[in-house]
């Protein structure tokens, strides 16, 4: 074989192809963004950090990655665009260098009851289809082995043309599906506690109905007592089997009471009609209350909680169901899958172990694939999310991740740098907001976003190596290295909280005196039962105020204002001082603009293109009627009073002429939790996570409760935010409250009281008690995992 010989003697010129290696941003104003431009090396890691709220998301996810969808979806035709979601393009000059993008953020996965991690993932699809080909006894199709399909069949004559002429035929069809009939596939049944809806020894004339609304002569109880149906003088415990059922569950029946036109139908089903369809979170206290009360969720007796129908569970691999597939806890389920040697399913079974052993090594393998998706806390969401990218053959994309570390143990932090350092070397950009210092280090170029939050952020501070950071002066540089010291005193307990053999999910007889009075951690690897043993035993109600991680609801009329309640006395002050109604300050009620109906902006929409937001001409984007704002509190408009931040609001509140104690006390409160910043009337849609958590924090504090139950109330804070978070939990025990938190972070750790260690592992590894004591004590003893890592954060 004949070679040509080479001529030149330096290496050729870069190809023109390859110098594209910057996302150049330019002019980026995007929420609190100031005209940002910065340029992120393609190929390598890049962190983005800066203090809550200082503009991290809107660059990175509101402006690079929302561009790039948006110009991925316009590749589609109109007619396919119309089916996805419109998304504007980003305040932004110029974006320059962009790859395919790749989010992976903390939403939490759908709340739906038939959501489960293994429908969430895929991995029970592949389930299905395995059982549907090697099942013993064969039932079916691999819908015959999901819980979302009912078995129907149906017959029938249908209609046609053939020919020319109008022919019928007769066609029967049967779907073989897998879902429990009882529970409809949800594993849980709900039943009404009759003891809650009447006292049986009254009658219904002595008021023996205690649902709220039915009670004091209303129209909800003469339908009862005046329907004729029983004697309403007669105890109920003294109904005969037909007058029982015609109370509790008669049809509906038209008749006539009092004159008056009016259908008549048992108290059960006028209940689940009226109150129980309805969203738990829009009833009225009094209501929900009383639905926390007389609704009971058991497991459903005739699948056993499997949600599957009886010839689902029968049909079996080597003595194993689907049901006790999904049950087992995922990282045996690889090792039973690995042990199955068929070749006539093969491709199927590589796929299918591929899937398994990413649980397993994204330290997931605790999870079984039963397990509820809306019970999953955000990080491990985010890691579920994670999964279908782990495998992937893809190179040159742009993977997004939002504070991947959330709900992580510090022993599972570098698990999680190992894969983030695994997709870079794969050739991928990888961009990470995150705080926690353990991933800011392994980053090959750090953009530090600030100086402050809300408008005094918004700015980049700092740009280049993770050293260069540590001595460049920027909040996060100083606190790069702070090191929370142990204790060296720790307050005294004034009582104890017994927890005595509990068993909720992976707990195995757990006994331990939970410190009242002082600042109690429990902590332990993730997965280790830290969340079961606290929200398990500990129910939220009399005296215990929860404040867990899920998402507070508000769309883009709801701001901190409505939210807190803060409107209502700032409404009834203006109103008071003006001797108008209140509602005329609600944008959402009688004082909302005509033109936009109190939004601001008038929505155009465009079809498959972005729709369009222009500021309301009428009101200028102040929400209100022109009459409303020459109503004054102070020499302000209520307008003027929703532009101000918390802090400015906290003064105008606090004395003067628009003194308002209701209104300060809220408006303390958000100032205590580090959000003297947010303006009062901005949307709910665009706080960040960190913000929407201390949000719902402050709002909770103003319960009357004497335990204080927080579930990693770091999540979402920078360094130096979690300071101001320490000292706010002090106020709060040295106020006499007790407060215990579910926490991975080493600082709040380091500041505890007491300390509860539970693992050693995760899953049916963990839920034993294996450390309770000081954190002295811990990092003296170096016995359990947080031991070790706690030791070496607090140094010698």
């Amino acid at each position: 074989m004949s070679m040509a010989p080479r001529t030149d003697t330096q290496s050729p010129a870069p190809h023109v192809a390859d110098s594209h290696d910057l996302i150049r941003v330019h002019g980026a104003r995007e929420n609190n963004l100031k005209d940002v431009s910065i340029e992120i090396p393609k190929r390598r890691l890049t962190v983005f950090t800066g203090v809550s709220g200082s503009g991290k998301s809107s660059l990175v996810f509101d402006t690079i990655a929302a561009e790039s969808q948006r110009l991925i979806n316009e590749t589609y035709s109109a007619f396919v665009q119309g089916f996805m979601p419109t998304l504007a393009r980003p305040e932004v000059d110029v974006l320059d260098g962009l790859t395919t993008v790749i989010t992976v953020d903390q939403q939490r996965l759908g709340a739906d009851p038939r959501s489960t991690v293994g429908t969430a993932t895929d991995a029970n699809a592949m389930l299905r289809i395995l059982f549907s080909r090697l099942g013993k006894p064969h039932i079916g199709s691999p819908k015959a082995f999901s819980f979302n399909v009912a078995s129907i069949s149906g017959a029938g004559a249908v209609t046609m043309e053939r020919g020319g002429q109008t022919v019928k035929e007769r066609r029967s069809f049967s779907i073989t599906g897998g879902m429990c009939p009882r529970c409809e596939g949800r594993g849980s049944v709900s039943d009404l506690d009759l003891t809650q809806l009447y006292d049986e020894s009254k009658s219904l004339s002595e008021g023996a109905i205690t649902v709220p609304g039915y009670t004091g002569g209303g129209w909800n109880s003469r339908l009862y007592s005046e329907s004729g149906f029983f004697d309403p003088d007669k105890p109920i415990r003294k109904f005969t089997k037909k007058e029982l059922h015609d109370f509790l569950r008669r049809e509906p029946t038209r008749m006539k009471i009092a004159g008056i036109n009016m259908t008549y139908e048992g108290l059960i089903p006028r209940i689940q009609r009226s109150m129980l369809a309805k969203d738990r979170e829009g009833m009225q206290p009094h209501i929900r209350e009383f639905v926390d009360r007389a609704v009971t969720f058991t497991i459903c007796p005739e699948c056993d909680g499997t949600r599957l129908n009886e010839g689902a569970r029968s049909s079996k691999i080597k003595r194993i169901s689907i049901a006790d597939a999904c049950a087992m806890q995922i990282s045996d389920l690889a090792e039973w899958v690995r042990g199955l040697d068929e070749p006539s399913v093969a491709p199927l079974l590589t796929a299918l172990q591929q899937t398994l052993d990413s649980f397993v090594e994204i330290g997931l393998g605790y999870l079984s694939l039963d397990r509820p998706a809306g019970t999953l806390s955000g990080g491990e969401a985010q890691r579920v999310k994670m999964i279908r990218h782990l495998g992937s053959s893809l190179t040159d994309v742009t993977y997004v991740f939002d504070e991947p570390t959330i709900g992580l143990h510090p022993h599972d932090i570098q698990r999680m740098n190992d894969l983030l350092l695994r997709l870079r070397d794969k050739g991928n950009t990888v961009l990470v907001v995150e705080h926690k210092p353990e991933t800011i280090a392994i980053a090959d170029h750090v953009v530090d976003l600030g100086p402050g939050a809300g408008t005094a952020g918004g700015t980049v501070c700092f740009e280049g190596t993770v050293e260069g950071l540590r001595t460049g002066g920027t909040i996060t540089g100083r606190h790069f290295d702070d090191r929370a010291a142990v204790k060296e005193t720790v307050r005294k307990p004034t009582g104890t909280l017994e927890i005595r053999g509990a068993r909720t999910h992976n707990l195995q007889g757990v006994d331990v005196d939970i410190p009242l009075g002082v600042l109690a951690v429990v902590t332990g690897v993730a997965g280790s039962g830290k969340s079961s043993l606290v929200h398990g035993s500990i129910p939220a109600g009399e005296g215990v105020v929860s404040v867990d991680q899920a998402a507070i609801r508000g769309s883009r009329r709801s701001n901190p204002a409505t939210y807190t309640g803060l409107l209502d006395p700032i409404r009834k002050a203006f109103a008071k001082v003006n001797g108008v109604k209140p509602a005329l300050f609600s944008a959402n009620s009688e004082g909302a603009c005509p033109t936009c109906n109190g939004a601001g902006v008038i929505y155009t929409d465009l079809a498959m293109m972005a729709g369009v937001a222009t500021t309301c001409e009428e009101c200028e984007g102040k929400r209100f009627q022109a009459s409303v704002l020459d109503y004054h509190l102070g020499g302000r408009d209520i307008s003027e009073v929703l532009a101000m931040s918390v802090t400015e609001a906290e003064e105008f509140f606090g004395a003067g002429e628009a003194a308002t104690p209701a209104a300060h006390r809220i408006l303390t409160r958000l100032a205590d939790v580090g959000l003297g910043y947010l303006t009062l009337g901005q949307p709910l849609t665009t706080l960040s996570g960190g913000e929407r958590q201390r949000l719902k924090l402050a709002t909770h504090m103003a319960e009357k409760g004497g335990v204080y139950v927080l579930d990693e109330p770091t999540a979402g804070l920078h360094l130096a935010d979690v300071e101001q978070l320490l000292g706010l939990l002090d106020r709060l025990v040295d106020a006499g409250k007790s407060v215990i938190v579910v926490e991975h972070h080493q600082a709040v750790m380091a500041h505890a009281d007491w300390i509860i260690d539970l693992g050693p592992g995760a899953g049916h590894d963990g839920g034993r008690l294996v450390f309770e004591g000081t954190p002295a004590d811990l990092v003296a003893a170096c016995s359990t995992l947080t031991g070790e890592h706690l030791a070496t954060y607090v140094g010698p």
